[in-house]
């Protein structure tokens, strides 16, 4: 029956061929190395929706998703006439039932084969216990297959410790480690701890920044299960780790931070250790073809001539079927931009006329692609037919042609997913396993020895960053944030800029660092939180605030940073305000790691950034000669080397007080750097919480002494809010009142005496619910939300309605409509008012901040550090609550 199936297959498979340029060669056992070598794949039943009958797709961005009745199978030798023989449903044999394709309904993806070809690592779920809670199912858990001894195990042996996470994608590194993507977040959840000694959070599993699953991101364990260790911090999905020659792993992270336009799956890179995390591949290149839909670079694999293979396909799809493409990600960063900044093409697909998603291709659909790594360039694929069935006919499928495809009367068909053996360099592809009509056959690899990765060995901290780490301590280098993309953005340049006889420190334009860390965001079982929670916008999610440190002169920083967190970092002003977009791309530092970048980059830019390599090169110089002071600078910081920026020199100085900055709550300017017989010092300042006069954004023991667990944590209500009513007397030398600045003063709906007014300037600040969201305070919307001004009518406040230029008419005739006096109806429209802030940060919110700035008509009536708290609140987002504990429960 299976070769009948096989003979049809290939009748239908024909017109496909032709047009791709492929000849099928039958099944003759002629290639030595696809026969001698076992392979493993997986085959598994296609699930069709119980309602409408449709096929059941997948979405990367649910890898946890469940398809029951898959099985790991195993060919002696990747040849038609071995039979494949099943490895893996003996580890749940008198578990469950069997399902109505006679299998187990367990699952199985994720394959990988050891280095020396011995050893077979893949991902495993145990069927459904049924009537058990979602949080009681099986979770998904790396197993281990011998080829040697035929033997099956589950690497973590304890069910309580399996049960911690689910743990998908494992793949061998050259010491004999397994690295895996988990939702297990243990580093995460170790800083909740930490956190929640201050903020009251239990431990958990941070959901993705989508907030539907919890977020997968990279550990590594021993080969049996043991000394389990986060290396990555994203705050959604790191996937499908490949363990590279030179010994870096090589992933699919997605990369959500604010959900902007250019978000997607896109290939980086990162150390056994979790150290020298970075961007690689894809970013502006989601459609480099002008596909039908967005395309992630997914699965990577390694290839013959140097290049990665990578999956190309949309989120979702309902055919499994993808893009099979090589990247040189060695010399570009994006599909048309090379790491030098030269145009040229970065990638190439395997087999040409194809389309990403569900359209219908007359080339068929590819799913799993693996190389066969012997310089041959052949490939074991995953690989369906076109098929079609009629619209509205009685199911049967047909081959394609293009001339059903084209007349518009015909549908895909559902997939029948084999096993080929693809041969690009003979054009040529052959058939190992035939699909069943109803079933897929995925993920196949070939069991065979090939080089083994170099080791790369744990990073060791030296010095100063030894002892940070001690502390939980990474530190973050910045050469100068006036250098954007490889321009010098300073007017009279960065080496003038620092100079303070040439730009007074007064007038330094960048003041402080920022940095922003995401909140994780609980799953319903530890905390239910409304999307309110979030404010008008959601798309920031909520962020916490680490600190703040001076930036340099030059422009330059040094700064520890926790680590084992997710962080972003903003460039300020004088008044705190970010002077930037949003840095929307996470970093994360280990222990003691250093990491060092050239300075800004402008999304908008084609300008390569993000990469080590690919990186313009610096335009400041940095420290001229070594042991002389920066011009009009104090000899005793002259500590310098030749290219050292100003931070660096700083952590160089022997005074014990000028090591890396530490980051703090407050931003506190002081001029250490001019000498005052050179030159006239900068004015210090102080933008701190201390004198705010309403609750600060900080626990009191963090203010005392700040520490790798404190934050800054700004919720609308309690922060935010009760600056509106506190009181604001003016007082005369007699300390008489004479005036009230109090907001809600005049920004209230109702008078001294408790008569109805129109707010000024239409905007109310006072207390109560708001008519737009009753779980915001109406002061919160009238700020980041349109409205529509109002008047008294009748005693009570009304919208304004004025006429718009039209009449009612009569829906037959068009004739104006007449009211009792016989007069035209005019209609009627409201009068917007424009909101007074925007969640696009403070800078943005300009309509609010002008009015408090000099000469302006509220100058004085808020005082520097309350304008610093609106200001750094905006720039996170604006969120109604920045910590998901305390807001109300849903």
């Amino acid at each position: 029956m299976r070769w009948r199936a096989l003979r049809a297959l290939l009748l239908i498979l024909a017109p496909a061929l032709m047009a791709g340029c492929l000849a099928n060669s039958g099944g003759d056992a002629t290639d030595p190395v696809a026969v001698e070598n076992p392979v493993v794949f997986v085959e598994r039943p296609l699930l069709f929706d119980d309602n409408d009958g449709s096929l059941v797709g997948d979405n990367v961005a649910e890898p946890a998703t469940f398809r029951p009745g898959a099985r790991l199978l195993l060919k002696d030798r990747a040849a038609p006439d071995s039979v494949a023989r099943d490895i893996s449903s003996r580890a749940f044999s008198g578990t469950g039932t069997m399902n109505g394709n006679g299998a187990l309904p367990y699952d199985v993806k994720d394959l990988s084969v050891s280095a020396d070809g011995s050893q077979v690592v893949f991902a495993m779920r145990a069927p459904e216990i049924e009537g058990a809670d979602e949080e009681d199912q099986p979770t998904w858990n790396i197993w281990q297959y011998s080829v040697a001894d035929n033997s099956l195990e589950r690497l973590i042996a304890s069910d309580v410790t399996a049960a911690e996470g689910q743990d998908i994608a494992p793949a061998y590194l050259p010491d004999g480690r397994i690295v895996f993507s988990s939702t297990r977040q243990r580093a995460s959840r170790a800083v909740l701890l930490d956190e929640g000694r201050l903020q009251n959070k239990p431990q958990y599993a941070a959901l993705e920044e989508e907030r539907n699953v919890p977020a997968f991101v990279l550990h590594v364990m021993d080969g049996d299960g043991a000394n389990i260790e986060q290396i990555t911090f994203n705050q959604s999905h790191d996937l499908d780790p490949l363990v590279q020659d030179d010994g870096t792993i090589l992933f699919s992270r997605w990369d959500n931070a604010g959900q902007t336009r250019d978000n997607g799956f896109n290939l980086y890179r990162v150390n056994p250790d979790g150290t020298g995390l970075t961007y690689i591949f894809g970013r502006h290149s989601h459609n480099p073809d002008n596909l039908d839909t967005d395309v992630q670079f997914l699965r990577p694999r390694l290839s013959d001539n140097g290049r990665i293979l990578a999956a190309l396909r949309p989120l979702e799809t309902a055919n499994f079927s993808a893009i099979p493409t090589t990247i040189d990600t060695a010399g570009f960063v994006e599909t048309g931009l090379a790491v030098d900044g030269s145009p040229g093409s970065g990638q190439s697909p395997l087999v040409g006329g194809l389309d990403a998603g569900d359209a219908i291709s007359l080339n068929g659909n590819y799913g799993s692609v693996s190389p066969l790594l012997d310089g041959s360039g052949r490939y074991l694929i995953s690989w369906s037919p076109c098929r079609l069935r009629l619209i509205g006919g009685d199911g049967t499928i047909l081959g394609c042609n293009s001339e059903r495809v084209a007349s518009g009367d015909y549908e895909a068909a559902q997939p029948a997913y084999g096993l080929w053996l693809l041969d690009t360099g003979a054009q040529t592809q052959r058939p190992i396993e035939p699909a069943d009509e109803g079933r897929q056959i995925d993920e196949a690899v070939l069991v065979r020895e090939r080089p083994l990765p170099d080791f790369i060995p744990q990073a060791q901290p030296m010095n100063e960053a030894a002892a940070l780490a001690d502390n939980g301590y990474g530190i973050l280098e910045i050469r100068s944030v006036y250098d954007v993309d490889g321009v010098d953005t300073t007017e009279a340049g960065i080496a003038q800029t620092a100079n303070p006889a040439m730009v007074s420190p007064d007038e330094l334009p960048a003041r402080f660092l920022r940095i922003e860390k995401p909140v994780s965001i609980p799953d319903d079982t530890v905390r239910e939180v409304d999307n309110t929670a979030f404010g008008v916008s959601g798309a920031q999610s909520m962020r916490e605030i680490v600190g703040y440190v001076p930036i340099e002169p030059d422009g330059s920083v040094r700064v520890a940073v926790p680590a084992n967190i997710a962080f972003a970092i903003s460039v300020l002003d004088d008044q705190g305000q970010r002077m930037d977009g949003r840095h929307q791309n996470w970093l994360s530092l280990r222990p003691g790691e250093v990491v060092t970048c050239n300075g800004c980059h402008d999304p908008a830019s084609d300008v390569p950034h993000g990469r080590p390599d690919a990186a313009p090169e610096s335009v400041y110089a940095g420290a001229p000669t070594q042991g002389i002071p920066f011009p009009n600078t104090l000899a005793v910081l002259a500590m310098q080397k030749p290219g050292d920026t100003m931070a660096q020199t700083w952590a160089q100085s022997p005074d014990p007080d000028k090591k890396t900055r530490m980051p703090g709550p407050d931003l506190v300017y002081v001029d250490e750097w001019t000498d005052p017989s050179l030159a006239t010092p900068g004015q210090p300042f102080t933008l701190s919480y201390a004198n705010l006069g309403t609750p600060a954004p900080v626990l009191p023991e963090c203010a005392q002494e700040w520490a790798t667990a404190c934050r800054i944590i700004i919720n609308y209500e309690q922060h935010i809010h009760p600056i509106w009513g506190r009181e604001r007397l003016v007082l005369n030398e007699a300390q008489e009142p004479i005036d009230n600045y109090t907001c809600t003063g005049c920004h209230s709906n109702e008078d001294a005496a408790g008569n109805v007014q129109v707010p000024e300037a239409q905007l109310d600040l006072s207390d109560g619910p708001s008519d737009l969201e009753p779980a915001h305070f109406k002061s919160y919307r009238e700020l980041l939300s349109g409205d529509n001004a109002q008047e008294v009518n009748g005693g009570l406040l009304a919208d304004i309605q004025v006429p718009t230029g039209e009449v009612l008419r009569d829906e037959d005739t068009g004739e104006p409509l007449l009211d009792g006096a016989g007069n035209q109806i005019p209609i009627l429209e409201p009068v917007p008012v424009a909101a007074s802030m925007s969640t696009a940060g403070a800078r943005a919110s300009n309509r609010f901040f002008s009015r408090f700035r000099q000469n302006g008509p509220h100058e004085g009536f808020l005082s520097p550090a309350e304008l610093r708290l609106i200001s750094e609140w905006l720039d996170i987002g604006g969120q109604y609550y920045n910590n998901p504990f305390d807001a109300p429960v849903n």
